[in-house]
């Protein structure tokens, strides 16, 4: 009897303290980590390809600099999931910010020699976005041992904030500044950001590589990446998520590549006007970092989740219907906060449910449906405007978020959702144990 009542005791605070404390510690990092390569992110995907435009005028060119810095999402991905479970996360977002520090130095040294050349800008983007997919994906697999289940909801809040708001909103802001006053000063102080990030993550707490047995030798590469996709697409709730967020980003990617030149003949904004709705992407994101924990206690994890369908359903159907501004920037903002809800929310269930060996590969796979749609969707909707016009094309990427909801609504339950905070339980019992 006295086994039974201990059994169904509640957890020792002294046991939930230490968590806690760490938790809280480890976000803080993490979010500070998060803000400052995301800054400099964000202006590296500004800077290099303003340097390029000095070195030539061929619109492609230039284009092809900005494809290097998101070409590795869909080239690597796989392969660094795997990498980064084998080795020690910790590390390896070291080994990232490493890859980037020299890569920035190696353009700083040309820059100032006058030795700088539109070959050297291509592979130099190519090495910072391999270190990208490195550093993201390790960050992603990390975060559930760095931060007890009681607490990861809210640190993925934060984390996503702070992605949110430097890499998207900040970052081109900043990147913009630095280089007028001097792309060598822009390449020096995104190195410093570097260097900054790197000392940062010394100050988390705890392990960071995932245990394995002595006995068993390692599967190959290709065996591990099949494994890690086996995985997802067995998952109903993930390959679902995963499927969903493919036509989401898609979306995202069809309205940053049309919408400039839709605002600038069709819709006829200046750039003051252009730049409020941009701006109410970054805000909405902001905003539901902010209030994702509030959202899901009121409305509940399922509709937070759906609420990334209803705002980039608004963000892309909008240009159909109206040229009013404030109406526009009303959809935008939408879009941006439910693209966030869905974020946290879509981490933090993967957290319960994703077992800690098979993070890395699921994280790197997760990118991928997402980095990886956002190019095709530009690529489609430029191909449908040129033949039937821009707010045809928007048409189409409209129906194709209405297709998603009856599958999100079936296979997005209560009861499934119930599972989820299950293992959530599960977990919180673990960590008090």
């Amino acid at each position: 009897m006295t086994d039974r009542l201990a059994e169904h005791a509640p957890p020792d605070m002294a046991a939930l303290r230490e968590p806690r404390d760490r938790s809280a510690h480890n976000t803080l990092v993490l979010v500070v980590f998060t803000a400052i390569t995301n800054l400099a992110d964000g202006v590296i995907k500004m800077a290099l390809p303003l340097i390029a435009t000095t070195l030539t005028a061929s619109p492609a060119a230039v284009a092809a600099v900005s494809m290097t810095l998101t070409l590795p999402w869909l080239l690597t991905a796989l392969h660094v999931g795997v990498l980064v479970d084998r080795f020690d996360r910790r590390k390896l977002l070291w080994l990232a910010n490493s890859m980037r520090l020299l890569t920035l130095v190696a353009l700083l040294f040309a820059q100032f020699s006058g030795a700088i050349t539109l070959s050297l800008l291509l592979v130099g983007g190519a090495v910072l976005g391999i270190a990208e997919v490195i550093a993201l994906t390790s960050a992603m697999a990390l975060t559930p041992t760095a931060v007890g289940p009681r607490w990861r909801e809210r640190a993925n809040a934060w984390i996503t904030g702070a992605e949110t708001v430097c890499n998207e909103f900040c970052g081109p802001f900043v990147g913009g500044l630095l280089v007028a006053a001097g792309s060598a000063f822009a390449l020096g102080a995104t190195a410093a950001g570097y260097v900054l990030g790197t000392v940062v993550l010394v100050f988390l707490v705890g392990r960071f590589r995932v245990p394995r047995s002595v006995d068993r030798a390692p599967e190959s590469v290709s065996r591990q990446i099949g494994s890690g996709l086996r995985y997802l697409w067995r998952q109903r709730l993930l390959r679902l998520m995963a499927l969903v967020l493919t036509v989401l980003c898609s979306c995202w990617g069809a309205w940053l590549a049309l919408m400039p030149l839709m605002a600038t003949t069709l819709l006829r904004l200046d750039a003051r006007e252009y730049g409020v709705l941009l701006s109410a992407l970054g805000i909405g994101g902001l905003v539901g970092a902010l209030t994702v924990t509030t959202v899901n206690r009121l409305i509940g994890r399922r509709w937070a989740l759906f609420a990334d369908l209803v705002g980039t359903f608004a963000m892309v159907a909008t240009p159909v219907l109206t040229t009013e501004l404030w109406i526009l920037a009303g959809g935008a903002f939408l879009g941006g906060m439910g693209g966030t809800l869905w974020a946290v929310n879509s981490r933090t269930i993967a957290q319960y449910l994703v077992a800690p060996e098979m993070m890395g590969r699921y994280s790197a796979v997760a990118r991928l449906f997402s980095w990886g749609a956002m190019p095709v969707g530009a690529g489609v909707v430029g191909l449908l405007a040129e033949f039937f016009g821009m707010r045809a094309a928007f048409i189409v990427f409209a129906v194709a978020v209405l297709i998603t909801v009856p599958a999100f609504l079936r296979t997005v339950t209560p009861q499934v959702l119930a599972d989820v905070e299950e293992a959530k339980r599960r977990q919180l019992a673990e960590a008090a144990s």
